[in-house]
């Protein structure tokens, strides 16, 4: 196995420079020639071949200065991260996993089947001992109203972004675009509205609130922002990433919807974005990449993650037994449009050659899975759960240091929904892994069924040092840590 990779190793490295190699013996017979030439003689033999081609010249000139100009103009503008913040509630909102089992038991609803199969989710789905709960499901009895739901966004949101606009010292008033993406809590006025009230933010804003795009959705406003961002020049966009838990709660008994009481839990994420070319030094990352994967037109697509009534009346979101397989599907497709734009030659020709060769000849071979190792330094996967973890682990060929945010994150922070791609992509920060030039990529599934893809190349390298507001900076020595596949609860 050694053997092999160092084997590949080579080739790639061959491939990469093939260019250059080639590039040899043109250097050479272009270093004779000069060599028996003076510089007074090359710049007489140009002076003469333009002056006797002078129409030629200048058409060839003015074609070059058009096409330049029109590079400028239309060129897609530089879309920079300048900087992001992770919300972590206090320690009064911290549960085990025992206090949540206990907390949602108050509900005298659950049957004996549901309080067993909801204990078994939580030994096995990778969550640990210091996530977070809403204040509503924290009393003794659950407080699951509108109010209380308003309540606990209001904290996550406004908690981010006071912590985001105080790192970066921009001003409300500068934001020209802001984007708010939650799923399942879409109240009136608007979760947009709401942070423009409170953050008087100019009258001509433009603002979109997105909501029922499950946990992709930070990935749908990163595209959004951008696209927004190639149109209004100088601007800023915001975007908050959220999840309401308190209205969110599933009471009833089909056990396709008491997944979402096991994994979710609270957090959120705001990020500041700039296609000011001034922002360059001071902003942590480019963006190079957006990819966008939508199976919705199929029903068994569609159909497998769905917020409905059951049979009692209880709303919750239902997961189907295909949820797996359709994720599977739509990883494929989206990689398959990645992979052209991040992936080396090595492995676009390794590809390519597999695929001529099961198509053309027939050959019984398995399709070549690319090494996207390769193409990116680090992996964000959106931390939905341990058998969303494994499987792509599995099926990219990943090491469990690439790995290691997403499960820590799943571990410390729970399930946060489309915030937990900014908590992973903390972690890594917090660790100092974040070099100049590094490439991240963040993916994420949500319902639809749609898996996105956003990838980030580093400006600079990160200090963990001056990283103060980072949600793990006080805790990051005590990471990595072994995750059991089963842990006994004590209630």
């Amino acid at each position: 196995m050694a053997e092999n990779n160092h084997i590949k190793l080579l080739y790639h490295h061959f491939i990469s420079n093939a260019i250059y190699i080639m590039l040899v013996p043109l250097l050479i017979l272009s270093s004779n020639y000069l060599s028996s030439s003076t510089t007074d003689n090359l710049l007489h033999a140009l002076w003469m071949t333009m002056r006797s081609n002078l129409p030629v010249v200048i058409i060839c000139g003015c074609f070059l200065s058009f096409s330049t100009i029109f590079y400028i103009v239309n060129h897609p503008r530089q879309v920079y991260l300048y900087d992001f913040s992770c919300f972590k509630p206090g320690e009064n909102y911290k549960v085990t996993r025992e206090t949540a089992l206990k907390q949602f038991m108050i509900n005298d609803k659950f049957t004996k089947e549901s309080e067993a199969f909801q204990r078994k989710m939580l030994e096995r789905c990778g969550i640990g001992q210091a996530t977070y709960l809403p204040e509503s499901l924290l009393g003794k009895e659950l407080d699951i109203c509108m109010t209380s739901g308003r309540k606990e966004t209001t904290m996550v949101i406004f908690g981010a972004v006071d912590n985001l606009l105080k790192k970066t010292g921009v001003k409300p008033k500068d934001i020209g675009v802001l984007i708010v993406n939650c799923s399942l809590y879409n109240p009136t006025p608007s979760l947009s509205a709401m942070i423009v009230n409170h953050y008087k933010l100019r009258g001509n804003v433009i603002s979109y609130s997105l909501g029922g795009m499950g946990c992709s959705a930070g990935l749908i406003s990163v595209d959004l922002a951008k696209q927004l961002l190639q149109v209004h020049r100088n601007s800023y966009a915001l975007i908050v990433s959220t999840e309401n838990i308190t209205l969110n709660g599933y009471m009833g008994n089909n056990r396709s919807m008491l997944v979402t009481n096991c994994l979710f839990r609270v957090g959120g994420a705001a990020i500041l974005l700039s296609n000011r070319p001034s922002d360059k030094c001071r902003s942590k990352y480019v963006l190079s990449n957006t990819v966008r994967t939508q199976k919705g037109a199929y029903d068994h697509c569609y159909n497998c993650v769905v917020q409905e009534e059951d049979e009692d009346g209880y709303v919750g979101v239902a997961l189907s037994k295909g949820l797996m397989s359709v994720a599977a599907e739509t990883l494929k497709a989206n990689i398959t449009t990645i992979g052209p734009l991040v992936l080396p030659m090595s492995e676009q020709l390794l590809f390519i050659a597999t695929l001529f060769l099961r198509k053309v000849f027939n050959f019984n071979i398995k399709p070549y899975i690319p090494d996207f190792k390769l193409a990116f330094e680090h992996f964000c996967i959106h931390a939905g759960g341990r058998a969303v973890l494994d499987e792509l682990e599995k099926n990219l060929n990943l090491r469990n240091w690439h790995m290691e945010p997403s499960r820590m994150t799943l571990y410390r922070f729970g399930n946060t929904s489309s915030s937990s791609l900014w908590y992973e992509l903390a972690y890594s920060e917090a660790k100092g892994r974040i070099k100049k030039g590094d490439r991240v990529w963040q993916i994420a599934f949500g319902s639809g069924f749609k898996c996105n893809s956003a990838v980030w190349r580093a400006l600079k390298v990160v200090n963990a040092m001056e990283e103060k507001d980072n949600p793990w900076i006080d805790e990051i020595n005590d990471f990595p840590v072994v995750v059991p596949k089963m842990v006994s609860l004590s209630v």
